[in-house]
């Protein structure tokens, strides 16, 4: 089998502006902990001991911006299909790519302190098959599997099309040009033109439609429809729902070399969304393997709340609120699948700030974990602070991107 991926490695790009006169975090060469505390709201007290630099005794104020999930283990959305929880049929389609490779689990034991836990354990996706995203496990395996069912596409001319805020296009240009097909990818008008020019260089031709990626959604799906093209999202609605399941199936290989690497099983999980199809994927299959033990914590950011809100009010909503640094998290309307898989599975939904999500890659890149706001949101909640995360945790997250270029 050719390769999944053209041979040049390739990471998303995308723009983080800070907004004039915005106060920006600076990580002390003197306290790293006096730093965390700063950034997770603590006051650390004065005549604590000490170990080296850091103290671990901190007066918490409330966390307000969490939601306990009170649709736990029954979830939402009945009639909707759930997401699938079975790994083996992605890795025996992936074992014959020569740009696979297992992700490495890192540990992280000086962020551990500084954070105040037993443990922590981080999945880096930065390097996934050449395109620094998890994402490149979505739709490239979809169109992958879809070559091996009914042939190569270029034997029929199938056109794939998609909306993208990031990293789900470059997964659909780099699936499509290994195999021969066409892409078309929609981006909104927010999308930095840099990260066009990325989708270009795959193959793939990139149309613009609209200010938001709710927008450019709608442009893709009227272009499938006219054109009969193959609509290929991560995310899901009514009557679409038999690529997004295809989508987040192939996000299950993460999920299973996560249960591989990990020592022992975690006691808290961190997974950011947007649309929620990685967090819903993997908050399956950790469910199947580890049971209701672990606490699985969605985190998203306080703009695009579209999780959150939903479970809140008990049924799908869509949100509005500014355009987020955490652009491939921008996401103002919930994956139906997603949402019914994580109502059942998560325990805790989060939001956090543009401030915190920026700060806590600024300390996450001083440990040598370089990532986007994005990439790292899940840990930014961390630093930020979570309830119930405390000194015995053993925590696993997600670094789901790796950092912009240039």
């Amino acid at each position: 089998m050719q390769s999944c991926f053209p041979d040049k490695s390739d990471r998303q790009t995308g723009t983080c502006q800070r907004r004039p006169n915005e106060k920006t975090a600076h990580v002390t060469q003197t306290s790293d902990f006096s730093q965390a505390c700063r950034l997770r709201g603590l006051r650390p007290i004065s005549n604590a001991p000490t170990l080296g630099r850091v103290t671990h005794h901190c007066r918490r104020p409330p966390v307000p911006k969490s939601f306990a999930n009170p649709f736990r283990g029954t979830g939402l959305l009945s009639n909707w299909s759930l997401p699938k929880d079975d790994p083996t049929p992605v890795a025996a389609l992936l074992s014959g790519c020569p740009k696979h490779g297992v992700t490495p689990l890192r540990t992280a034991p000086d962020l551990a302190q500084v954070c105040g836990l037993a443990d922590l354990r981080i999945k880096d996706e930065s390097g996934r098959m050449g395109l620094g995203s998890f994402k490149a496990l979505g739709a490239a395996y979809v169109i992958a599997r879809d070559a091996s069912r009914v042939g190569p596409p270029s034997a029929n001319g199938r056109t794939y099309v998609a909306a993208s805020a990031g990293n789900h296009g470059l997964s659909v240009a780099a699936g499509a040009a290994t195999f021969g097909a066409r892409a078309v990818i929609y981006l909104a008008d927010t999308v930095p033109e840099a990260f066009a020019n990325r989708l270009r260089s795959k193959g793939a031709e990139v149309v613009r439609a609209g200010a938001t990626y709710e927008d450019s959604m709608k442009a893709a799906q009227r272009a499938a429809d006219n054109n009969g093209w193959t609509l290929l999202s991560d995310s899901s609605w009514e009557d679409y729902t038999d690529a997004p399941l295809a989508v987040m199936e192939g996000y299950l290989q993460l999920a299973a070399e996560a249960v591989e690497q990990m020592p022992t099983p975690p006691t808290h999980i961190l997974l950011q969304a947007g649309v929620g199809g990685m967090a819903a994927a993997l908050a399956a299959h950790f469910r199947k393997v580890w049971g209701d033990d672990p606490q699985i914590l969605v985190v998203e950011p306080d703009a695009a709340p579209a999780l959150i809100g939903s479970i809140r009010a008990g049924r799908p909503i869509t949100t509005s609120g500014p355009i987020s640094c955490m652009g491939r998290l921008d996401c103002k309307t919930p994956s139906m699948i997603a949402l019914a898989g994580l109502s059942r599975d998560a325990d805790t939904f989060v939001t956090i700030t543009e401030d915190e999500a920026r700060d806590g890659v600024a300390l996450l890149d001083r440990y040598g974990f370089a990532t986007t706001p994005s990439g790292g949101a899940g840990l930014a909640a961390l630093i930020a602070g979570l309830p119930g995360v405390g000194a015995d945790a053993r925590v696993l997250a997600i670094l789901s991107e790796g950092p912009e270029d240039g």
